[in-house]
């Protein structure tokens, strides 16, 4: 395994449907698409990184109200990470506000000119999700 400076940072945008995951880059600076997963499949995803390039730490979208309040979803986020932490024991795993992050990845798809069959292809807006809250990890913490 590598340095602890080249670990990665996991963003994942948690769905009842599928799971987003993004990575950071090995300088911590920028969010890349990993894929979208069901529960299973995201445990081996996050296995074959941790083996491969190491975890420095899992960051899970944590959805709040407009009023920064708990809502039904962050009840169901408190087992995904409860699982998450029995599943990877000793693997730093946060929660991040991602107030509205699926709403701004529509957003940006949009923007980008894909297509609205393109945007809504499975998991594309999940990953498109899953790097906007890496990616607010990661500049909230540089």
């Amino acid at each position: 395994m590598s340095s602890s400076s080249h670990k990665r940072i996991i963003g994942i945008d948690f769905g009842t449907k599928r799971i987003g995951v993004a990575l950071s880059d090995p300088l911590r600076m920028f969010a890349q698409p990993l894929g979208t997963f069901d529960m299973e499949g995201l445990v081996r995803a996050l296995s074959r990184v941790r083996d491969d390039e190491g975890i420095e730490l899992v960051v899970v979208g944590y959805p709040m109200s407009d009023k920064g309040e708990e809502n039904r979803m962050t009840g169901v986020i408190d087992r995904f990470v409860a699982e998450l932490r029995e599943s990877f024991p000793g693997t730093l795993i946060e929660t991040f506000d991602e107030h509205r992050s699926s709403r701004t990845a529509m957003k940006i798809l949009a923007a980008s000119g894909s297509s609205r069959k393109k945007r809504n292809e499975k998991g594309r807006l999940d990953t498109a999700a899953a790097c906007l809250i890496l990616q607010g990890y990661l500049d909230s913490h540089s």
